[in-house]
């Protein structure tokens, strides 16, 4: 079996699963040369033939220039991103199905949200329909699909995942320490995030919630890993909300160790906006996660928050929620963190890593 992947660009967290795909799949790669601001992979650390394409926007759509036309080359099967706004997908899809039906293509992609209009969803199922099946992030969007008539026999669950057995060594090595106490000076409950500072983030919210909580008598720290444009209005609302000494911007790290210490020894990690990848990171740490509950236009990785569990939802766009969230979740956590702790590790290494990724994928492509 020879299979090519054909991507919008090969980022950098992408790098684990695309070496184990070079590895027990034998894959050639496509991958487009550029997408806004995303760090590349290392192609030399990949085994295969890897050919960079020219990422063209148009008004219309994505463009993959060459990607239509590679559906003649010596390939029997092909995993491709499966992103309906690219039009060069949509090209390859319908030239494979008219004039090589016998090559087989498994596209990867977020899936259904369920928010979708009717014109929305026929052009999905359309889309879904060119293919022999698709590698879908959740499994909330595998039954939304089914349930729109999309056969759940061409759906198969494929979980996401960062550098699994590069954090596993890390984990291994964690160990409580002081050092939230030692830097805040008090013993509160703390909370971190860990990504860049934007505005889409919602950051607001998760300040004006610990200034709810303030007034309530309830004090909790909150640590930012990270930097970017929002921090300036940010450190404003910190001032303005009196809650200076609760907060603490660490800053751009990008020491894995000292990030991976930092969030194991937090209590839960605050997303007020879309979650997305720092559910697996916090999680691998063993640090539950908080966020928004409009699962419509969450990111697929949601699905490893379980309520009560490795986490919890408050409503979106509401700070009383919020505030009332993170209340709830110290409350009735006291005295069970080291068995959230394992809890969350349960549910990166059951799901959210590379290795079980690639199982899914040997097995749908031995079967199909």
């Amino acid at each position: 079996m020879k299979t090519l992947v054909i991507y919008n660009i090969a980022s950098h967290y992408r790098g684990p699963i695309f070496r184990l795909m070079d590895k027990e799949l034998g894959c050639d790669f496509v991958v487009g040369d550029k997408a806004d601001d995303i760090k590349k992979m290392d192609y030399s650390t990949l085994s295969h033939k890897v050919k960079e394409v020219k990422n063209v926007q148009t008004i219309f759509g994505g463009w993959q220039v060459g990607v239509p036309s590679v559906v003649r080359a010596d390939y029997d099967t092909f995993i491709v991103l499966g992103e309906t706004r690219s039009l060069s997908t949509w090209a390859f899809l319908l030239r494979r199905k008219l004039f090589y039906p016998k090559k087989r293509v498994f596209l990867w992609s977020h899936g259904m949200l369920g928010d979708e209009g009717f014109l929305k969803r026929m052009g999905i199922k359309l889309f879904y329909s060119l293919s022999n099946g698709a590698f879908i992030y959740n499994q909330r969007s595998v039954k939304i699909m089914s349930e729109r008539g999309i056969p759940s026999s061409k759906l198969h669950t494929i979980y996401n995942s960062l550098d699994y057995d590069t954090q596993l060594l890390i984990r291994k090595s964690l160990k409580p320490s002081n050092l939230y106490q030692e830097h805040f000076a008090n013993n509160n409950n703390n909370i971190v995030f860990i990504g860049r500072l934007t505005k889409v983030k919602r950051f607001d919210l998760l300040l004006d919630a610990v200034g709810i909580l303030r007034t309530q008598g309830k004090m909790v720290n909150v640590t930012f890993i990270g930097d970017g444009i929002e921090r300036n209005n940010m450190e404003r609302r910190v001032d303005d909300l009196g809650i200076r000494n609760q907060v603490w911007f660490y800053g751009a790290s990008y020491d894995e160790i000292k990030n991976a210490e930092m969030i194991y020894n937090a209590d839960v990690c605050v997303s007020p906006g879309n979650i997305g990848l720092t559910a697996m990171h916090v999680l691998m740490f063993g640090c539950p996660a908080i966020t928004h509950n409009d699962f419509n236009t969450q990111m697929p990785e949601f699905e490893a928050i379980q309520e009560g569990v490795t986490g919890a939802f408050f409503t979106a766009n509401d700070s009383l929620s919020l505030a009332e969230c993170i209340k709830q979740w110290f409350e009735n956590h006291k005295e069970d963190r080291e068995k959230v702790r394992e809890t969350c590790y349960k549910e990166i290494d059951s799901k959210w890593n590379p290795h079980v990724q690639i199982e899914i994928m040997k097995k749908t492509l031995n079967e199909e």
